[in-house]
């Protein structure tokens, strides 16, 4: 059998004196950390499924979007907007929305689509493109001051080619071709030569030809 010494009860005495006097500290402590850890596997596993579900939501959107009824692609669309509005798929989703309601003559829903996209969207690239689809949606209806006003806002420079480009459709249906001229040579020495729209943007300007 074994048998302590005077040093090893010492000890023994010591730990029992500090365990009673930090031991219910220490044990709050642990539980509280034990909780924290499987609090944190819970929510990344939330997380996980949610964007799962999400994922699942949007191949049922492009499934319907081959319907071509705006309204069947809205309420598919809907679903992931309203349930996972904070998921990288519903500006996506909005998008298809949009695009539908656009092809369908309900210019007024499209624009609602893709305003959620510049309120909701993380990504701030979706903000700007749902800003061009918007002016590009104007211009058509006419409604040149609000399009260009529309294209003054800040955006990256990724798309500074594009919202030129734009600005210059805008100014050439509202008979501004001198200011339109500008805008498209502008957008020109913006967009890359690589870049296919490149060539569509030099042809505008060709076409403006030097009247005014």
């Amino acid at each position: 059998m074994a048998t302590y010494n005077h040093e090893d009860q010492d000890s023994i005495d010591g730990i029992k004196t500090w365990w009673d006097k930090f031991g219910t500290a220490i044990t709050v402590v642990l539980t509280a950390l034990l909780v924290t850890i499987g609090g944190t596997q819970a929510w990344k596993y939330y997380q996980q499924q949610q964007a799962q579900q999400a994922a699942d939501l949007y191949v049922l959107l492009q499934q319907v979007q081959l319907s071509n009824d705006p309204a069947r692609i809205n309420d598919a669309a809907h679903l992931l907007t309203e349930g996972f509005p904070s998921s990288g798929y519903a500006p996506r989703a909005a998008f298809v929305a949009a695009e539908a309601d656009v092809q369908a003559g309900n210019n007024k829903r499209a624009i609602q689509n893709l305003q959620w996209v510049i309120d909701n969207a993380k990504e701030t690239a979706m903000h700007d493109l749902a800003r061009l689809r918007i002016a590009g949606i104007l211009l058509d209806e006419e409604k040149y001051d609000e399009a260009l006003r529309l294209m003054s806002t800040p955006h990256d420079a990724t798309f500074a080619g594009l919202y030129l480009d734009r600005k210059g459709d805008i100014l050439a249906a509202s008979k501004k071709i001198a200011e339109a001229r500008l805008s498209y040579q502008a957008a020109i020495d913006k967009l890359s030569k690589n870049n296919n729209y490149y060539n569509i943007v030099q042809m505008k300007l060709d076409a403006l030809g030097n009247s005014d």
